[in-house]
């Protein structure tokens, strides 16, 4: 049986990934969280032993894929031209640094 969250699991994932939640706002992740898990265990109790996969959603003749052509296509100068600053024909930011409380 899989192991439940708790709203310290949501904060501390979340400081992992370099944010801050207030209890609340943890609290709400574990809320829906819990909601998304028991909709997929729903989705989980449906019977597909005789259903045949699909590559596409349709398999009528008619279905087509549209032809991949290049359109409205910018130069490198053209999607630099109106950033600050840029290394290497890069976009330059600065660093990201997460400040404690």
């Amino acid at each position: 049986m899989e192991e439940r969250k708790d709203a310290a699991y949501f904060k501390k994932l979340a400081e992992q990934l370099m944010f801050r939640l207030t209890d609340e706002e943890a609290e709400w992740i574990k809320k829906e969280f819990d909601t998304l898990m028991s909709q997929l265990h729903l989705l989980d109790a449906i019977d597909t032993e005789d259903t045949e996969e699909m590559v596409y959603p349709f398999e009528d003749e008619t279905y087509y894929m549209r032809e991949d052509t290049v359109t409205n296509v910018i130069t490198q100068e053209e999607a630099l031209a109106n950033v600050k600053s840029k290394i290497e024909g890069h976009f330059a930011l600065p660093k990201v640094v997460m400040k404690d409380d």
